[in-house]
């Protein structure tokens, strides 16, 4: 069953009959954990428009009863909850792949072209680029001559 723009509840009703997980967000006033696969989200409706159905929590790992965050590093994906961070496995990235696809077509949504190429991450810390913007002065203007003092 496709809806092709559901509202809230024609959206939390068809999550159910395709053995989606549903609990009320303890975070999010009026957000709904959906959990399948080994990872979940946080959907609620938007503000003042009864119909669209937004994000609260981006999709990730679920890790006990929360979400977690898909943290980049250039090097390797991590993990990231609010109380530690743990190295992604290939079968987590492969859960919230398998969920962000499944979701995103009852909800009506396309996938963009690099979201359909494997796991998109919420954060980015490059570790070979933090702090480099401030240690860097602008660079000069080859074009112009240089001013005498």
């Amino acid at each position: 069953m496709k809806f092709s723009n559901p509202n809230f509840d024609q959206l939390l009703d068809a999550l159910l009959k395709h053995s989606f997980a549903l609990t009320p967000s303890a975070d999010v006033p009026g957000g709904v954990l959906i959990s399948k696969h080994g990872a979940g989200a946080v959907l609620a409706a938007a503000e003042g428009e009864k119909a669209r159905v937004v994000f609260a929590v981006p999709p990730g790992a679920m890790v006990g009863d929360q979400v977690a965050l898909l943290l980049d590093r250039g090097y390797q994906k991590f993990i990231k909850t609010s109380q530690f961070e743990l190295p992604a496995t290939a079968s987590q990235l492969h859960a919230i792949h398998r969920f962000t696809e499944e979701l995103k077509q009852m909800m009506g949504v396309g996938n963009l072209y690099n979201e359909a190429l494997g796991s998109v991450s919420d954060l980015h810390e490059y570790d070979r680029l933090k702090g480099r913007e401030a240690a860097q002065s602008a660079p000069g203007r080859p074009w112009k001559p240089a001013e005498k003092n």
